[in-house]
């Protein structure tokens, strides 16, 4: 029976692997068709995203299934947990995607809009979070995901200096007001997958030490699944 489990648990891991996999190249090519203004790439990130949402409904149920049949204890128990954390986490990044994409969709037909703020380095970073999370993930990697969690910080501020940037290009430039509220828009979808990037290495330093770091002032600021 533990054998099996351990299999079970493996081919687990691939799944969520994979849904992780498909939730970062939704969100690389969403963010590449709003600096690119490629309407067909959005259009495809939008298209796709219902496989990636079967793709969730096919790992919980495969986490449902391991806890009815192997009733697992310890760590086994955690990971289950923390994959059907992780899992949803995942799907809501897809969701996110779909939205910036939504946005590209919509600035690829508008006029190009000037303005100071540097979406690509946002973006980059946003999907580095994103990235460690997963690799912390599998390499069970607590030191990883605690980087991850330091580096939301920077992203919840560069989203901030976003929303003052549109601000005041409204006020200097009426006549792009839709374009500007989409770019702020993309910039928040931004700021809520780092969130979301977040959740998920709190899980995996739950999964690797079972302990709930959520809320812990002294080492990062608490993050709200959304």
């Amino acid at each position: 029976m533990a054998a099996h489990l351990q299999r079970e648990i493996e081919n687990l891991k691939k799944e969520i692997l994979t849904i992780g996999a498909m939730a970062e190249q939704s969100v690389r090519q969403a963010t590449q068709a709003i600096e690119d203004r490629d309407e067909y790439l959005a259009k495809a990130v939008i298209e796709k995203d219902v496989n990636l949402d079967h793709k969730e409904v096919e790992v919980e149920e495969s986490c449902l299934k391991i806890l009815a049949l192997h009733q697992p204890v310890a760590i086994d128990l955690r990971f289950i947990i923390a994959v059907l954390k992780i899992n949803s986490d995942l799907e809501r990044v897809g969701d996110l995607a779909v939205n910036i994409a939504e946005r590209a969709v919509f600035l690829a037909n508008q006029p190009e809009v000037n303005i100071e703020f540097d979406f690509t380095t946002m973006a980059a970073k946003t999907q580095e979070m994103l990235k460690k999370s997963l690799d912390a993930l599998v390499n069970l990697n607590a030191g990883l995901a605690r980087e991850v969690c330091a580096s939301d910080d920077e992203i919840d501020a560069m989203n901030r200096r976003m929303f003052q940037i549109i601000q005041d290009a409204i006020n200097a430039y009426p006549d792009q007001v839709d374009a500007l509220i989409h770019l702020l828009s993309a910039s928040r979808h931004l700021e809520r997958i780092a969130d979301h990037a977040t959740n998920i290495a709190e899980d995996v330093i739950y999964m690797i030490e079972g302990e709930i770091v959520r809320h812990r002032a002294e080492e990062y600021q608490p993050k709200v699944r959304r």
